[in-house]
């Protein structure tokens, strides 16, 4: 009996299933929070649409992680959305300066980089009175 395909050549089947036309459409989850990165700072975008400013919670954990959290205030009869995400920061950001926004259904925090230089100093006393070349540039 035959192969209905020839060995070498994958079958049709395989061709839908990795057919970038499935994944055209990304399905966006709701409260997706998105992180940009500019030379000034990293940007988390959130869409909280319905909550109030009260509700939400912008926090920082053992300095290493950004946590962004709804607590619903319940007023109402109508149930209460929680959210939570938590991130680790990156290397070199300056905790102290972060910010948070929420305007128009959109929070938008903002960490900023610190630009510490380590500094270093030479003690004359311990430059050499004569320096050798071991080798040139090329």
């Amino acid at each position: 009996m035959e192969a209905p395909f020839p060995a070498n050549q994958p079958s049709p089947l395989h061709y839908s299933l990795v057919s970038p036309a499935l994944f055209s459409n990304q399905i966006v989850p709701e409260n997706y929070v998105s992180w940009t990165e500019t030379p000034e700072a990293h940007v988390y975008s959130a869409d909280l649409p319905g909550v109030r400013k009260e509700e939400i919670k912008v926090e920082v954990e053992d300095s290493r992680y950004l946590i962004i959290r709804t607590e619903g205030i319940n007023d109402s009869t109508e149930p209460t959305k929680n959210f939570m995400r938590k991130f680790r920061l990156p290397g070199s950001v300056d905790i102290d300066g972060i910010s948070a926004k929420y305007e128009d259904g959109v929070l938008k925090v903002t960490v900023p980089r610190s630009f510490r230089r380590a500094g270093f100093y030479i003690d004359p006393a311990d430059v050499p009175d004569r320096v050798e070349v071991l080798a040139r540039a090329a």
